[in-house]
């Protein structure tokens, strides 16, 4: 596999996606498992906002793009038009593998890290307004301290944003030492890499405004399925999983009326099935070789019924 990004949970994808002809990779990254799909002959339209990113992708999969089975296209997945994809294009299967891949991690002039002298940036790409400094050095503490309770689950998320936005009046944030300081100042010299990962995972989920975007992109991703299609979505966040989990149950709930009415009102309707009622976690083999994927979750869901059998569904039962 490719040393830009080594894929996550590669077999269990390439089960769920099985006898897909046509596939839309929403995070493309190094090509990894775009790569695995085009062996097994299916069509893959590839999207990521990091150019570089996508570079490496055609570089390597450039056989493929050559013959017509691949094409890559630059842009955001929570936004497929501005990337170029056609409102009419649907897809058997799409794949969101989200988070950051090894390359971004590794490339310490990405901001990613907290590795010693890195810059504070951590943008995805070039649709990201501005970068982890600016964002440390101008958003208001109380709103600082909501974003690390929000998504970093920090208990201290208070006296931490107090000691950013203290230290900043001195000397703007500028490297990852400035952040690792703060952190330590208010948890303790005793803090370590877990906590300095979460603190940083939190900055890098606003700047990229990844749950928001998650959120407004999977009814979108809904709607690019084929019927039979299966989108599948392995997260790294709690936050990603439960916006997962909840949007494939609400699409697999048939009524959403409370228990106590006598009949449905509501006209809901099942569009599909979740195929994962627990997500898939990686083995403590692939862990051993990938600890990337220590905290990945894999949750998929297809969708059996089309636009014009829900409209006729939704329709018959507002008759009754």
């Amino acid at each position: 596999m490719s040393a830009y990004h080594v894929p996550v949970l590669l077999p269990e994808v390439e089960t769920l996606l099985h006898g897909a002809s046509s596939v839309l990779d929403c995070t493309l990254g190094g090509g990894g498992h775009s790569a695995a799909l085009l062996e097994r002959g299916m069509r893959v339209t590839g999207i990521d906002r990091d150019p570089r990113a996508l570079a490496a992708a055609r570089d390597r999969l450039s056989e493929y793009e050559r013959t017509g089975q691949f094409r890559a296209l630059l842009g955001n997945y929570a936004d497929l038009e501005s990337a170029g994809l056609a409102a009419s294009e649907r897809f058997d299967g799409i794949l969101l593998d989200l988070g950051v891949s090894s390359h971004q991690f590794d490339d310490h002039t990405r901001g990613f890290t907290f590795r010693e002298g890195a810059p504070l940036d951590m943008r995805m790409g070039g649709d990201a307004d501005v970068g982890a400094d600016e964002l440390l050095n101008t958003i208001d503490e109380v709103d600082l301290s909501a974003l690390l309770r929000a998504y970093a689950d920090e208990p201290r998320a208070a006296r931490i944003a107090r000691e950013i936005v203290r230290r900043r009046e001195r000397r703007p944030f500028a490297t990852a030492d400035d952040l690792v300081d703060a952190i330590r100042a208010v948890l303790g010299p005793r803090s370590g890499p877990p906590d300095f990962a979460r603190i940083f995972q939190a900055v890098r989920i606003a700047v990229n405004d990844e749950l928001a975007g998650l959120e407004r992109a999977l009814p979108k991703l809904r709607d690019r399925l084929t019927t039979g299609g299966v989108l599948a979505v392995i997260s790294y966040h709690s936050g990603e999983d439960r916006l997962v989990k909840h949007a494939f149950r609400e699409w697999s709930t048939a009524c959403t009326c409370p228990p106590r009415l006598p009949m449905c009102v509501c006209g809901g309707v099942a569009i599909g099935d979740t195929l994962t009622r627990r997500p898939i976690d990686a083995t403590d083999s692939e862990i051993a070789m990938n600890t990337r994927a220590r905290s990945a979750h894999l949750r998929a869901w297809r969708r059996t019924a089309g636009v014009a059998e829900v409209v006729a569904t939704a329709a018959e039962g507002a008759a009754h």
